[in-house]
């Protein structure tokens, strides 16, 4: 019975001789590639992804700072090697690898490239840079920064992210010359105060309320064009337009989730999700959702919201593309008119008098808003030279607002004598929506006469925007009489008609609307039924724009010319379709003239000169205060002179850009601050904006870069109404400003995956808005953030400081009853996990 056991150990030699084979068999029939991945320039290329494919298996290599990579294949076939990298084209190519052992290949050599420059914006970009440097809507095509005769700065993404910016006064603060007005999505822009409310997407107009400023999570870059636009984009404010890029899909697969907390209860979540949806990559889908709940250093103040943002992109193949992206924003949060201060003796103003938390208000407002929008990008090419666009764009929004505050003005005495300590309230209720729809066709044509090389764009715009019927508002205010009705403003001759009640020791009217108390606020959930209300319909209005258009951008050599030609016709209702409907029709005709010239590879020297214009109408609800229906002020006409450089340095990882400008601008209406008719409007003339701007954005080393910059603005008023104002400073602008932002990414071994980052933002004096007795000091704020990623992780800690110093500062003002004070010290934890 032995025997069989005793050939055991032989049986167990050959299995043990074979698998040792088979193993040697496979290690030998591996294959160890090593190779380098270089730029034109024979510098190495940091992190190009490098991936072998061999039908469903694929190896993925990154190369390292000098562009060396290796890794190991399976087996002896053929290989689809495809080598990308930010700013360069794509290297693809079949690699027959029959031979085992090492194998180095030869050099890969990457061309710098612009393919981000589709002619239509509808693939996303894999950029990773602080500055966008191209623009697709300052000419209608795309087109370099460089190539541009006009400033534009642009913010990224990961500028933002990096900062963690989650609304768009945050991401703009490093943008030169632009500077927050108040807690509203309102800003100046070189000197110039914006008067039109609503955004540019996309490149396209949209109507929306200036008070809530929009949430960043699905934006690929915000530009700022500064100075008129209205050639390109129809009606914009003259000191420049914000518009805001959103991300398109890619054609590789990402994903991103978002977490973040800090100060004042603040949460905030994201996620990002990117890739094709089949295997020819000619579906792409991006999915953005984002969500904030956060209370606020202001007393009552709170903001809940959420985005929903899904996009498609078709590319069928190189002729033909489309994009389809949906936005959905929906926001429940309170207004804050800023922070009320004691009424005081002009230049003798205590800014700090109440505390910067301090909101007048009622506990039970809300200001509720939603917001829909549809866009769609279509293009075609027929041939090399000819292409066919079109992009669309559909919104609905809709307004719930209920609210305490200020009338800007104080209570008064019996003898009409203003109270200090008490502000005059007023309660309102409104509800309202907007519709538009906004359609730009043309096309892109290149051609060439003799030694001059054209790029034409021909189009047409169609822009409507509807206040739909249905509105209403609901407003209390005013003084009460004795037998119960309510007068408009207290009047000491007839004082017998008034009820009145003692003040602090002082006899005063009773207000219909409890006037709010400086000294000794409270905050209570208000009765409305205590009010008698005026109870008005919000008139229907409609505006329709129609404009053709024609530029051309000539080439010759290291000289380009733009020049451009818009015709535009403008008509506006009031009380549409209704027997009381009112129409103004205004035309106009644009021009735009710009040059460049290459000095080197590196430098252009440019020139512009614009004009611009907004007509001020019935459904243009400027920022200060409507238009009475009906009226037909003159629009408000702009034009731009400006030269400067824009440069290129570091192989194009540096960008720097100087611009000297000027903006003149007329017909500029603005409220008269008459405390009898708070919606009185007065033309204030005319102003002029000189000013110098500076910005610098890039690498300075591979793991470091920065986003600088610097501007000097003279705005002053050229023609007013008080002759006495001619020659003075404009409000709400500071002459100086500068900010800086830089990361820094540690790479020796021991500091391995951490970075950190740090900022400085300086903000000179400004005077308010609607007054001159005051003067907001200068401020200087330093931030800074600490971020961390383990080794061979897929996460990123990141910690932000903002306000580190703790100063007191503020970033506008319209008078002594509102001021809006800027955040306090504060932090933000934040988890990013990509795959």
């Amino acid at each position: 019975m032995y025997p069989k056991y005793k050939a055991l150990p032989g049986v167990v030699t050959i299995c043990l001789l074979f698998l040792l084979n088979l193993f040697n068999l496979q290690a030998n029939a591996q294959i160890k590639v090593s190779g380098k991945v270089i730029n034109a320039q024979d510098q190495g290329v940091h992190k190009a992804t490098i991936k072998f494919k061999n039908g469903k298996d694929q190896l993925n290599a990154i190369s390292d700072s000098l562009g060396n990579f290796s890794l190991i294949l399976p087996k002896t076939a053929n290989y689809a090697v495809t080598v990308s990298a930010i700013g360069y084209s794509s290297f693809n190519q079949i690699y027959p690898i029959n031979q085992t052992g090492d194998l180095n290949l030869d050099a890969i050599v990457l061309q710098t490239s612009n393919e981000e420059l589709q002619t239509v914006e509808v693939v996303g970009t894999n950029g990773k840079k602080y500055y966008g440097n191209y623009s697709f809507s300052a000419t209608k095509t795309a087109t370099l920064n460089k190539d541009i005769p006009q400033a534009i700065s642009s913010v990224s993404k990961e500028l933002i992210a990096d900062r963690q910016a989650a609304v768009l006064a945050d991401a703009v603060k490093n943008v030169t010359g632009v500077s927050q007005s108040s807690y509203y999505n309102q800003f100046s822009i070189r000197g110039i105060n914006q008067n039109e409310e609503g955004a540019i997407i996309n490149g396209m107009r949209t109507h929306q309320y200036y008070f809530n400023q929009p949430l960043t999570n699905n934006l690929e870059r915000i530009e700022v064009i500064k100075g008129p636009a209205s050639a390109t984009f129809s009606s914009v404010d003259p000191g420049g337009s914000i518009n805001l890029v959103t991300k398109k899909p890619l054609t590789e697969d990402r994903k991103e989730i978002s977490i973040s907390a800090g100060s004042f209860s603040t949460v905030r979540g994201a996620l990002d999700f990117t890739g094709p949806l089949n295997s020819d990559k000619t579906l792409l889908y991006r999915l953005n959702l984002g969500y904030e709940d956060s209370k606020s250093f202001r007393d009552l103040q709170y903001r809940k919201g959420y985005i929903i943002a899904p996009s498609f992109s078709y590319i069928p193949n190189d002729r033909t593309s489309l994009n389809v992206e949906v936005v959905m924003n929906n926001s429940n949060s309170r207004l804050d008119r800023g922070q009320a201060i004691f009424g005081a003796i002009a230049r003798q103003t205590d800014l700090k008098s109440t505390p910067i938390s301090f909101n007048m208000g009622a506990s039970n407002d809300r200001f509720n808003s939603q917001d829909l929008m549809l866009m769609t990008n279509f293009s075609h090419r027929f041939n090399q030279d000819i292409v066919f666009n079109v992009a669309y764009m559909k919104q609905n929004w809709n307004e719930d607002l209920l609210e305490h505050r200020t009338t800007n003005a104080f209570g008064v005495d019996e003898n009409n004598q203003p109270i200090p300590t008490l502000a005059a309230m007023r309660a309102v209720q409104r509800q309202q929506k907007w519709r538009t729809d906004n359609l730009s066709t043309y096309f892109s044509i290149n051609a060439n006469t003799f030694s001059l090389n054209h790029k034409l764009v021909i189009g047409y715009d169609r822009i409507n925007t509807q206040k739909l019927r249905g509105g209403g508002e609901n407003s209390a205010q005013g003084y009460r009489l004795k037998d119960g009705t309510i007068a408009a403003r207290y009047d000491p001759t007839k004082k017998d008609l008034y009820l009145f009640k003692v003040v602090n020791g002082v006899n005063a009217p009773v207000p219909n609307v409890e006037h709010f108390n400086l000294a000794n606020p409270s905050y209570t959930i208000k009765n409305l039924s205590d009010y008698i209300f005026t109870k008005t319909e919000i008139p229907p209005a409609y505006n329709l724009v129609n404009a053709v258009y024609f530029q051309d951008q000539i080439k010759y050599d290291k000289l380009a010319l733009t020049l451009g030609l818009r015709q535009e016709w403008y008509e506006d209702y009031s009380n549409y379709e209704l027997a009381t409907q009112k129409k103004i029709y205004q035309h106009k005709l644009l021009p735009r003239v710009g040059i460049t010239y290459a000095v080197t590879t590196n430098i252009n020297l440019y020139g512009t000169y614009l004009q611009g214009y907004q007509p001020q109408g019935n459904t243009s609800t400027l920022v200060i205060v409507p238009p009475p229906a009906g009226s037909n002020f003159k629009p408000l006409e702009s034009d731009l002179k400006e030269i400067g450089a824009k440069s290129e340095w570091l192989n194009k990882n540096l960008m720097v850009n100087v611009s000297v400008f000027e903006i003149n601008q007329k017909n500029l209406l603005m409220n008269a601050n008459d405390p009898l008719d708070v919606n009185r409007l007065i033309e204030r003339g005319a102003q002029r904006s000189r000013g110098f701007e500076f910005e610098a954005s890039g690498f300075i080393r591979q793991n470091w870069q920065f986003n600088a910059g610097y501007s000097y603005v003279d705005a002053i008023i050229k023609d007013d109404l008080n002759p006495a104002l001619i020659g003075q400073r404009v409000q709400n602008t500071p002459k100086h400003s500068a900010s800086l932002w830089t990361r820094y990414n540690f790479e020796t071994q021991q500091l391995k995956g951490i970075g950190f980052g740090t900022g400085l933002q300086y903000s000179g004096t400004k005077l308010p808005l609607y007054i001159r007795d005051f003067t907001l000091p200068a401020y200087t704020l330093v931030d800074a953030a600490v971020y961390y990623s383990p080794a061979g992780s897929k996460v990123q800690l990141a910690i932000n400081m903002n306000n580190i110093l703790n100063k007191t500062y503020w970033v506008g003002a319209q008078n002594y009853l509102r001021l809006f004070p800027g955040t306090p010290r504060n932090v933000m934890f934040n988890v990013t996990y990509r795959i």
